[in-house]
């Protein structure tokens, strides 16, 4: 049987595959906005990892007449109010490596007691069928902002994302391990409950 082509709404390669590696069992045929070069930026305006989500997959199906699956997320950190918030990718300005940001996270940080230094990884994850149907789920993954950078695996703030439990930082763990307990992988758990609604239509 052929495969159901499915479109993730992302240029971002350390996302892909996560996504790709999580969704693998399900035997679907998995492309990216790579095979979709003409479709234009989708602005992240929402006020909600929730907003930004949705409005990247419906965009997406729209354009692309498949199932399409979109996630927004980012770092909330309990002594900045929430913030970096849905401005992660755009924290330390447009162009920014992980690097910059997760280096100016830390200058801000500066002086916050461990104990005060709670966070969460925050993934909203919507699926949107051409006709318009749209789901979103919410994962989510607790720890804490570490002192310095630690890791090589991951990207974005994985190397500051400390985790007590593991006594490691998200980029210390590999991939298989972060592939269990990342907040876009519960999301994706919670993706696998409301997909196969989505695929019956295609069958």
């Amino acid at each position: 049987m052929e495969k159901i082509e499915v479109v993730i709404a992302t240029r971002n390669p350390g996302k892909l595959r996560e996504i790709d590696a999580l969704l693998a069992p399900l035997g679907l045929r998995i492309l990216s906005l790579a095979n979709f070069p003409e479709i234009p930026e989708i602005i992240e305006d929402g006020r909600t990892f929730e907003e930004n989500a949705a409005k990247k997959a419906v965009a997406v199906a729209a354009h692309t007449g498949r199932i399409a699956i979109a996630d927004d997320s980012g770092l909330t950190v309990d002594a900045l109010q929430g913030r970096p918030g849905v401005f992660s990718a755009r924290y330390a300005g447009e162009g920014a490596t992980d690097a910059e940001r997760y280096r100016k996270l830390l200058e801000e940080m500066s002086g916050i007691l461990k104990e005060k230094r709670g966070a969460a990884f925050v993934c909203a994850i919507a699926v949107s069928s051409p006709e318009g149907k749209t789901e979103t789920v919410v994962g989510l993954c607790r720890g804490e902002i570490s002192l310095a950078p630690r890791g090589n695996h991951g990207f974005g703030y994985d190397p500051v994302f400390y985790l007590p439990d593991l006594g490691k930082t998200m980029a210390e763990l590999e991939p298989e391990i972060k592939n269990r307990i990342s907040h876009r992988a519960r999301a994706l758990e919670k993706l696998k409950q409301v997909l196969p609604n989505f695929l019956k239509k295609k069958q």
